[in-house]
């Protein structure tokens, strides 16, 4: 490369922060490039946690965020929001992660302004538009427009041969783990008020998703009681999404629970800490059935499809549903049967080795030594 390239990241969400974070280090850590990091603020301190933990900071805050926005909302205003930066310092490359809207516009912004897209975590498919929703759209939607696809594993290559998709495909890993590898190093603690992690097996469950909502949540919610009344020496961790949607159904129907522990959302440190402590799993979240394998947890899927059937395949993870007696089945398994826990715990991770940036920094600047 004979002159700096510039390369702009665009981010809006948690899960974003918490993958792209690496990238960004490996990025920032390279002489031959300048890298600009751009939060829409589709969320504000979830962001800012992460990005606080990885010692990272942005360059640019678009505020986005509203009370109650739509999917509308994010979307018109992160095209509005990108615009002037995109026109005022073109760049050589937008890099995108994964399927939030955020990354669907941002990598919409740049092709209208005929920059490159690089898409992290590319290929991953349910084949249900609707489920999970608008996720399946998004993911497809960031494919048709992208010229680089950085696919976490073989059958995401696949995906991505089948989708008849113009860019470069490319098997990197997922960055995932490459962030959990270097936060688990420092063997985070999660201390909740109340919870001695001793005295109980502790589940670990989180839930947000927009086909969880209403019915299918209190459905989840009266599984993990039928589990914790069945078991006696279990106790329920569960950090609450911050939209008013999820937690209160969940305040209503667990709150007063002894041994149930709603907390606010975790750091991302303490959320590994938390992974590492807990006896296993339980849902609705797509990074959460990458990181826990690399800890030796199983995880139970609360959904009724996945993205990530790798997880499903490898044996780490079970797709459960969210019916209240099949989450009780296939916990209660796990809970009695030792040798069913062990095959989970020990199987192999199939979502990469904690080189993904790497590759992803090696693949960019070849890509754009040849423009």
């Amino acid at each position: 490369m004979t002159q700096m390239t510039k390369i702009y990241i665009i981010l809006g969400t948690r899960p974003e922060a918490i993958k792209l974070a690496p990238v960004i280090q490996a990025f920032r850590n390279d002489v031959d490039c300048e890298s600009r990091v751009i939060l829409t603020g589709q969320h504000r301190e979830m962001v800012e946690q992460v990005m606080g933990l990885f010692d990272l900071n942005a360059d640019d805050d678009l505020e986005i965020m509203q009370a109650k926005q739509s999917l509308s909302d994010i979307t018109c205003r992160s095209l509005q929001g990108l615009e002037h930066l995109l026109v005022k310092e073109k760049p050589d490359l937008v890099l995108v992660q994964g399927d939030t809207t955020t990354a669907f516009a941002a990598a919409l912004a740049a092709f209208y302004h005929q920059i490159p897209v690089g898409h992290v975590e590319a290929g991953l498919r349910t084949d249900d538009l609707w489920n999970p929703y608008p996720e399946e759209a998004n993911r497809r939607l960031i494919s048709q427009i992208t010229q680089l696809h950085f696919a976490p594993t073989p059958l995401a290559v696949e995906n991505l041969k089948k989708s008849g998709v113009l860019g470069e495909i490319h098997l990197t890993g997922n960055t995932v783990i490459d962030a959990l590898l270097n936060v688990a190093a420092d063997k985070p603690t999660c201390n909740v008020s109340g919870l001695v992690w001793d005295d109980y097996r502790v589940l670990l469950a989180t839930v947000h998703r927009r086909e969880n909502w209403g019915e299918p949540l209190k459905d989840i919610a009266e599984g993990f009681l039928q589990i914790l009344e069945k078991f006696t020496d279990t106790a329920l961790l569960l950090p609450l999404h911050r939209n008013p949607t999820v937690r209160e159904p969940l305040q209503a129907m667990l709150g007063e629970h002894p041994r149930v522990f709603l907390t606010e959302p975790l750091d991302y440190g303490e959320l590994v800490g938390a992974i590492a402590r807990c006896h296993l799993l339980l849902t609705d979240s797509g990074g959460l059935q990458e990181e826990a394998p690399s800890l030796g947890k199983p995880v139970l899927v609360l959904r009724e499809t996945t993205e990530r059937p790798e997880a499903v395949s490898a044996g780490t993870a079970k797709l459960v549903g969210t019916a209240p007696q099949k989450i009780f089945t296939a916990a209660a398994e796990l809970l009695s049967n030792e040798d069913a826990y062990n095959t989970m715990a020990n199987a192999i991770n199939p979502f990469g080795d904690g080189q993904a940036s790497a590759r992803i920094l090696q693949i960019v600047k070849d890509f754009l030594a040849r423009a």
